[in-house]
């Protein structure tokens, strides 16, 4: 089974999209990178002459450039994600003799649309994207108009109601979320409620930082992930700890791809407790 990532998708894709990004530049001093975890990285960006400093997750700053995502992430940093656990789902999925043309897909954390093209380069028919935040889906449209047939701004810990029964009336059975979980951008409620979406017997495709999975985890993913297993809400049926991107420094951030079938709905018991442990 390969995790290799497939570059044709978002490196076509880069050649359509009309950047003004002029150079990027990571910060190499010891005194530039002292004490800087991951979700406080950032680079300097040149721009129409002038250059400016971009932190990685400020994502509406840099959904805002064409093209700095790819050129950022993929192109220098080496991000395989998206394509890592969009060709996972396809092997997991045909080995129980599904085809990912009959997904439904929900894309939580769709960002500007990458884990999309990537579900739609593989033959995904129907995909819903998620979000949290306008420049998201404005990116998303701007780059890859086309790749989702809806596309929601909403926060999955309070979900309008007229959002939800948008979701529930296309019927996915296939949830993906790829480089989204913790960091504060998808705490566990919102993906508990992101399971809950998806059809019973359908498929969980996602990843996250393998240090989110240890037992001294302070993001709620670990217990989250263990109880869901634990009470027979999902199984798991493939877990792979892969390169996920390179650091600023150049050191390998890894993190676990994990394929999940969702066993039975998710009751109130469970959700409440999660989103009273979100407030």
């Amino acid at each position: 089974m390969t995790l290799l990532a497939n570059d044709t998708v978002w490196k076509k894709r880069l050649q359509e999209i009309d950047t003004s990004v002029e150079d990027i530049r990571l910060p190499h001093t010891e005194t530039e990178t002292n004490d800087v975890d991951q979700d406080g990285e950032w680079c300097e960006v040149r721009v129409d002459g002038t250059w400016k400093r971009v932190r990685f997750h400020d994502y509406d700053a840099v959904f805002k450039v064409p093209g700095l995502y790819e050129l950022l992430f993929y192109e220098n940093l080496e991000c395989c994600s998206p394509s890592c656990v969009v060709n996972l789902l396809r092997e997991v999925a045909e080995d129980f003799g599904d085809d990912l043309s009959d997904f439904t897909v929900l894309d939580v954390g769709a960002g500007n649309g990458m884990v999309g093209d990537e579900l739609s380069a593989s033959g995904v028919d129907q995909v819903i994207g998620v979000d949290l935040i306008d420049e998201a889906r404005d990116a998303t449209h701007r780059d890859r108009p086309g790749v989702y047939d809806a596309y929601f701004v909403t926060d999955l810990t309070d979900l309008p109601e007229p959002h939800e029964e948008a979701v529930r009336q296309q019927k996915p059975n296939c949830l993906t979320t790829v480089a989204a979980l913790g960091f504060g951008d998808i705490p566990p409620a919102a993906f508990l409620k992101a399971v809950d979406l998806v059809s019973d017997d359908g498929w969980l495709a996602f990843n996250i930082k393998e240090s989110f999975l240890h037992e001294d985890d302070d993001t709620g993913f670990c217990g989250l992930i263990r109880q869901l297993a634990k009470e027979k809400y999902i199984q798991t049926q493939c877990y792979r700890r892969y390169q996920h991107r390179l650091s600023i420094t150049g050191e390998p951030l890894h993190y676990v791809a994990m394929i999940a079938r969702k066993l039975r709905p998710l009751d109130d018991e469970i959700l409440s407790y999660w989103q009273d442990g979100e407030e």
